[in-house]
């Protein structure tokens, strides 16, 4: 099956100081949008398998946003999902958001071992989504739970779906409620190749 991508989108925010607490470096947070006609809108599929093979390559393609969006970003934190426009079926885009999707886009940011934590819902035009962000390599890494919320005007159209990936370059700015940090995970992680 070949996707019938209508338009993209990316979204990029870019924050330096809250409650008057300002960092260096900004934190860098983005939204890669791909709206697509809902192949099978208005009716039931029982095999969605098709649309989970066409998510590879759908994958590749928002991997390579995601990089344009963070630009000299690395990502440490990532979060996917999708609005299903009316006519459709919250199935269609999940079949589109599953691990054969992701696994482009974790290959295009340098990896990603952590579970990806997604949110679809049915919705009219401009309609809001909470997208849930976690750490790209562990999910404990609290400083990591954050969230991007997404409305796009006139997306999705009854007969489409907006498949959507958003990033963070670091933790929410002012994180201060303990746990695993984000330098934790990385030493971890460079002792275990070291093994």
């Amino acid at each position: 099956m070949e996707l019938n991508i209508r338009r993209t989108y990316a979204l990029v925010e870019n924050k330096s100081e809250l409650a008057g607490q300002r960092v260096a470096t900004p934190i860098r947070k983005v939204a890669v949008v791909a709206v697509l006609a809902n192949p099978y809108v208005g009716r039931y599929v029982e095999d969605l398998t098709s649309l989970i093979e066409a998510s590879v390559g759908l994958g590749a393609s928002m991997g390579q946003m995601c990089m344009e969006a963070l630009g000299p970003y690395k990502a440490q934190s990532y979060g996917k999902g999708a609005l299903v426009g009316l006519d459709g079926d919250a199935e269609h885009a999940s079949a589109l958001v599953t691990t054969a999707y992701a696994n482009p886009i974790r290959d295009a940011i340098g990896g990603g071992k952590a579970w990806i934590s997604s949110m679809v819902k049915l919705s009219p035009p401009g309609g809001l989504i909470d997208i849930p962000m976690n750490h790209k390599d562990d999910v404990y890494v609290r400083s990591h739970y954050d969230g991007m919320t997404i409305a796009l005007q006139d997306t999705p159209m009854p007969d489409e779906i907006a498949i959507i990936f958003c990033m963070a370059s670091h933790g929410r700015l002012n994180a201060r409620v303990g746990g695993l940090t984000h330098d934790e995970v990385v030493r971890r992680d460079n002792l275990k190749e070291l093994q």
